[in-house]
């Protein structure tokens, strides 16, 4: 069963758990898990981030492997820390814990979904969460330092985002992948972070209420 809205805590504190999955989590989940965590610090810094929790797993998930050589030299370009990165193999428990799941392709999200436990209304591919959240008016979220915080506003944006899905649909079936750059040149993985990364930036907007610094 899937826990009850606002039960997700983590050392007494509520959280807001996001799962990014990918193949084996060693490209491009890694690279969307660190790069979420860099753009949430820093726009909120370290310790109103905490309440956003982001992992990453993969569906042949390598268990215990360190993220491609490649996905860590792009993650240390954008500034972000690759250090520490273990794969993991996606389990069902890291399904019932999320409150959100972004996925690289549709054939993830598919997965995802066929593994139960109500995940069919929080599961996305990444860019088409992105594209959900852009139709999504800010002022009909919870401000972020309203009750709640930003783990109040990060639910209220994925009903939203789910109420919006029938509505509004891929412009093609290609629009919603992030292809695997694994054994590609780094030339390959630097295009992938930029899709990313790009993907990433209103997500994270519209999750903390604040805007990238330009």
């Amino acid at each position: 069963m899937t826990p009850p809205a606002g039960a997700s805590e983590e050392h007494g504190i509520p959280v807001f758990r996001i799962l990014h999955v990918s193949t084996g989590n060693v490209c491009r989940s890694p690279i969307t898990e660190r790069l979420t965590r860099h753009a949430l610090v820093a726009r909120l810094g370290d310790e109103r981030a905490g309440g956003l929790v982001v992992e990453s797993a993969g569906t042949w998930g390598h268990e215990g492997a360190p993220m491609e050589e490649h996905a860590a030299e792009v993650l240390l370009e954008y500034g972000a820390d690759p250090s520490g990165f273990l794969g993991r193999e996606l389990l069902d428990e890291h399904v019932i814990r999320a409150d959100l799941v972004l996925t690289a392709t549709r054939d993830h999200r598919a997965q995802v979904i066929s593994m139960g436990h109500s995940a069919g209304l929080r599961t996305f591919t990444l860019k088409e969460f992105t594209r959900l959240v852009r139709a999504i008016d800010p002022a009909t979220l919870p401000g972020p330092d309203a009750d709640g915080g930003v783990v109040e506003r990060a639910r209220a944006l994925v009903r939203a985002a789910a109420a919006l899905r029938g509505w509004l649909l891929a412009p093609s079936a290609e629009a919603d992948e992030v292809y695997d750059p694994y054994g590609a040149p780094i030339t390959y993985f630097r295009s992938v972070g930029e899709e990313i990364n790009a993907a990433l930036d209103p997500v994270v907007t519209a999750l903390t209420g604040v805007p990238a610094r330009t």
